[in-house]
């Protein structure tokens, strides 16, 4: 008897319940869509003014570039810059073609050349751009006693840094470019510098901007540019047409590494830009309109990023510089021949 009175309770509750919704679906329908609307507003909004821009590593330059654009030029609702950790300049090329949520990325000028080299993506040099060239890294080459110039590294070990490293990037394709097949090692550079030390190894290569840290301790300590007990010293590299089709020409001086390179001497070397790269959008595309607003925001403010506690490095950049085998993006482009100065 109890539990036919408990079924029939239940019956009137679903029936109440079914009344309810029978009758008040409007009011339920409006509340949903209205919250809908609300969230999808919000949604637009905040996505319509956020740039995400891939950097480096989390002891980098590249992130500290990336922190600094969203310090100067967040600006509420309008523009938000997004700084995302990267994993070196090729996969941040990948990202920039086909990862949802980068619209800039930072990397070194001569990617470009190494996806084309490789084959990697087809038409890269029509599917990306440039917004500007920051600052430069140099190529330091450092070899023992015996090695008097690149071609005596023929047949030697030669090391190129870790796998998937930029400097790996930067060696491959001097030396295929110089013609100098060399047998290549992937120690990290603190290890190699030891090795070459030892001379296990015939040469290292770096890319950095001078004065890296690396080769502090590694000449002289008196200062004359000897190079120490193992004669250690940076091997000039030419500058060869081909090579300045993709690379600046650059030196590296006694300023730079007193105990390796004697007073009043400089060696030639070539330097790698560090460059701000985009997708090429069609200009009726929302992700270009949303780029191009990030590209006249950075350069209308670019007196801000020349100020502590911005980046020293922001100091070496000119926005006007041309990066060899690059298109830049029309919008700044556009900008740069608004501005032009007599």
């Amino acid at each position: 008897m109890r539990e036919a009175r408990m079924d029939g309770l239940r019956t009137v509750r679903g029936l109440a319940l079914a009344l309810a919704v029978w009758f008040l679906p409007g009011a339920v329908a409006a509340q949903t869509s209205a919250e809908v609307r609300a969230d999808a507003a919000v949604r637009d909004r905040v996505n319509g003014g956020t740039v995400g821009v891939i950097s480096g590593g989390v002891d980098g330059t590249y992130v500290r570039i990336a922190s600094d654009l969203a310090a100067v030029l967040d600006n509420r609702e309008q523009l938000r810059v997004l700084p995302i950790l990267g994993k070196g300049s090729l996969r941040n090329l990948t990202d920039i073609l086909y990862l949802r949520g980068v619209d800039v990325g930072i990397v070194q000028s001569d990617v470009l050349a190494y996806a084309q080299r490789e084959k990697l993506f087809p038409t890269i040099d029509k599917r990306v751009r440039y917004i500007a060239k920051l600052y430069n890294e140099e190529f330091h080459l450092l070899a023992g006693r015996d090695i008097g110039g690149v071609k005596d590294l023929a047949g030697r070990k030669v090391n190129f840094d870790v796998a998937g490293s930029g400097t790996e990037m930067t060696a491959s394709l001097l030396f295929d470019r110089l013609g100098v097949a060399v047998e290549r090692t992937s120690f990290d550079q603190a290890l190699a510098l030891e090795k070459l030390k030892s001379g296990e190894i015939a040469a290292l290569a770096y890319v950095a901007g001078k004065p890296a840290r690396l080769f502090r301790d590694a000449g002289n300590a008196g200062g004359d540019g000897a190079g120490g007990a193992g004669g250690l010293h940076f091997l000039p590299i030419p500058a060869e047409a081909d090579l300045l089709d993709t690379y600046l020409p650059s030196q590296l001086g006694h300023d730079d590494y007193p105990g390796l390179i004697p007073d009043g001497q400089s060696v030639g070397t070539v330097a790698v830009g560090a460059v701000m790269a985009v997708y090429n959008w069609e200009e009726d595309n929302d992700r270009h309109r949303k780029v191009a607003a990030f590209t006249r925001a950075l350069f209308d403010n670019f007196e801000e990023f020349r100020k502590p506690p911005r980046h020293a490095k922001w100091r070496e950049v000119n926005l006007a510089a041309q990066v060899p085998g690059w298109t830049r993006f029309g919008a700044a482009e556009r900008w740069l021949d608004t501005h032009k100065t007599d």
